[in-house]
């Protein structure tokens, strides 16, 4: 079982800037890919990146893309997601999940609770 514990979410203005985080538990954080996905109320679950166990190759939405920013560091068990320009159609629930070998590229074996972001203006 590997639990996952996000953090960092908060209220911003428009056009500002906030970095949520994502712990894990277990000593095979790296192994894991790691993705984002944000949920706002009335929508779906939409994805918006991943990071492979290596952290070399990135995937992003095309929302996230040249805004936001997925990054990890394996000897802190945690995975990161920047985000600036953010507007208010970024604000949502952001979960983070793991995908665990062997990878599905789209799916996910654990999921974290979640951490709200707010975007006024």
């Amino acid at each position: 079982q590997v639990q996952l514990v996000e953090s960092g979410g908060g209220s911003v203005q428009a056009g500002g800037s906030l970095r949520v985080s994502c712990a894990a538990s277990g000593r095979t954080f790296s192994r894991y890919a790691m993705g984002w996905f944000r949920q706002a109320p009335g929508k779906e679950r939409e994805f918006v990146a991943r990071i492979a166990s290596s952290g070399v190759s990135k995937y992003y939405s095309d929302s996230a893309k040249g805004r936001f920013t997925i990054s990890r560091d394996n000897a802190k068990n945690t995975v990161y997601l920047q985000m600036n320009s953010l507007n208010p159609e970024d604000t949502a629930v952001y979960y983070c999940a793991a995908d665990t070998p062997p990878y599905g590229l789209d799916s996910y074996d654990y999921w974290g609770q979640g951490t709200q972001v707010t975007v006024s203006s």
